[in-house]
This record gives C-alpha cells, structure tokens and sequence, in this order.
C-alpha cells in the first residue's frame, strides 16, 4: 500500500505543478499580449506600458477563458483610433502565448 500512496503524493505533486506552471504562463502571455497592445497604442515602453499590461494581466480574472483579455485590449485599442480585427489579436495572443512558455520552460 506504501507503493500505491507514494504514486498518488507524486502525481499529486506533477498535478499542482503544471497547473502552477499553466497560470503563470497564462500570466506572462497577458502581460506580453498588454505590452504588444501598448506598443500599438503608442504608449512608450516603460512605466507607462507596464502599467497598461498590468490591467491586461488583471482583465484575465473577469470570466473563464481568454475572451475577456481579447475584449479589453479590442476596446481600448479601438477608443485609441487603432483598428484591429479579431483574428489579429487572437494571433497575437496564440503568439504571446508560445513565448510566454518559451521563457517559462527554458528558465
């Protein structure tokens, strides 16, 4: 029986990794996807862009999924003037979001 609760600690263990692992590249990819949109809107890329991608970032926790994020950066993208489609910004959010475990995993 030692065997069998050894193997369930441990998958229990790999389980709260990944899943540990898979909200902080969520996390970065927000923050990457905010960046990018600052960068459109003209924002330059210090305090001012941060700031931006934190409220990316923060945009995330409204509902399940990713269209709340794509939503925020559509809305404010568009109140800037800056036209985008849909199919762009998902792009760019499938592209942040390979980059943000690039740099996760590679760390």
């Amino acid at each position: 029986m030692k065997s069998f609760e050894d193997r369930q600690k441990g998958f229990e263990g790999a389980f709260q990794r990944d899943q540990e692992l898979n909200f902080r590249i969520t996390a970065r990819r927000n923050r990457l996807f905010g960046l990018w949109a600052a960068t459109r809107m003209g924002l330059s890329a210090g305090d001012a862009a941060e700031a931006y991608a934190k409220t990316v970032v923060a945009a995330d926790f409204v509902e399940p999924g990713e269209d709340d994020v794509i939503r925020k950066v559509q809305v404010d993208l568009t109140e800037k003037g800056v036209g985008v489609t849909d199919a762009e910004l998902r792009s760019e959010l499938a592209r942040a979001a390979g980059e943000a475990r690039r740099q996760l995993t590679e760390s």
